[in-house]
């Protein structure tokens, strides 16, 4: 990509069409770009939104081509995009943000891990687990009760359990299907944090204020912004987001997990190469939101401001939940947004609805 930034009229292609993908087409659009997705689901959500879809699977080679070929700028809005395919639009001469670099991070627990504590982003204690042996002495190091995960994929709770004996082991080394993993502390928690940030091609970067987290079988329910948090915490976060965004060269928007363990201390849970859940309270609580953000990065135009002006509490809303939006579009402080997903699985996220408060 050139150092210029892409002028309205440009296309940007992205990777996956679901409710990620569907915001960021609809914030490209409102900056005047045209948005081509990629995504094997035909008429997918966020398809229906964007200039045009290819549908067709992420390794697709052809699919590939022609995306590179008619994107000035391709993002992704899953980690779980193949690295390959990633690699394949590069070597062809596509621009994508964020880059391969952080997707190989991201993709792989025990490399993430070993990234963040490296620029000081700390984390729990842990352990690469790749045998039934390996899990035991694990155990025996980090004691229990410890958190078993896949070491890719898996993502609102799955691909994870958690042993509370030794003897539990065996059990839940097949319960994951007894493929590489990693074995993680407990965290002493007093609450979980996150943070959104975003890295511009010419280095900037732009954080936004801390959200407090609940999450329920490990799907995010709530998140309530601005987080009440004193100046320390506050800092600290900023710290970690910059040391990963600079660390991994990065660009685009960057959510970042947090455990709270009080006085200031955070340890990183993990982090997303990409808009994340936890941001979406910034569409009706900052001028700028995560989705515009991104895109704003990714095409080289200067980061928006990040200043909330207002208190907000979003909620997911999950599988039949979305059935409420009568009831919920007549609240007067509820910004309801829907996916436009066709069959509202339980615990799919179908939409979710920001209740705004004055701060």
């Amino acid at each position: 990509m050139s150092a210029s930034p892409l002028p309205p009229g440009s296309t940007i292609g992205i990777l996956g069409g679901g409710q990620l993908g569907r915001m960021l087409s609809q914030a490209a659009s409102r900056l005047g770009f045209n948005v081509v997705i990629l995504d094997p689901e035909e008429n997918c959500p966020a398809g229906r939104v964007s200039q045009g879809q290819l549908v067709a699977a992420y390794d697709d080679a052809t699919a590939l081509t022609v995306l590179g070929r008619v994107a000035q700028a391709v993002t992704f809005e899953f980690e779980n995009v193949p690295a390959a395919s990633v690699e394949r639009l590069v070597e062809g001469g596509a621009t994508v943000s964020p880059g391969p670099r952080a997707l190989a991070v991201a993709q792989d627990r025990v490399e993430e891990k070993t990234f963040l504590n490296g620029v000081g982003a700390t984390t729990v204690d842990f352990v690469a687990v790749d045998s039934l042996d390996d899990l035991i002495a694990g155990l025996e190091r980090l004691g229990t009760p410890s958190l078993l995960k896949t070491r890719r994929e898996g993502y609102d709770g799955k691909g994870q359990v958690w042993v509370r004996a030794a003897s539990e082991a065996a059990d839940a080394w097949n319960a994951i299907g007894s493929r590489p993993a990693v074995l993680e502390a407990k965290a002493a928690f007093v609450r979980e944090l996150s943070v959104i940030a975003a890295r511009g091609r010419d280095g900037s970067v732009a954080v936004y204020p801390l959200g407090e987290n609940v999450h329920e079988g490990g799907v995010l329910r709530t998140t309530v912004a601005p987080a009440t948090v004193d100046a320390g915490t506050a800092a600290r976060a900023v710290e970690i987001a910059e040391a990963i965004l600079n660390g991994l060269d990065y660009v685009g928007v960057l959510g970042v997990e947090l455990f709270d363990l009080g006085g200031g201390e955070l340890r990183v849970n993990e982090i997303a190469p990409r808009v994340h859940n936890t941001g979406h309270w910034t569409q009706d609580g900052c001028a700028c939101d995560q989705f515009e953000q991104h895109i704003r990065a990714i095409a080289g135009w200067p980061l928006g401001p990040t200043a909330a002006h207002a208190r907000v509490e979003m909620t997911n809303l999950l599988g039949d939940e979305v059935d409420r939006w009568r009831e919920l579009s007549a609240a007067p402080d509820a910004r309801l947004h829907l996916y436009g997903k066709a069959e509202a699985r339980p615990g799919r996220k179908m939409g979710h609805v920001n209740r705004v408060k004055p701060l």
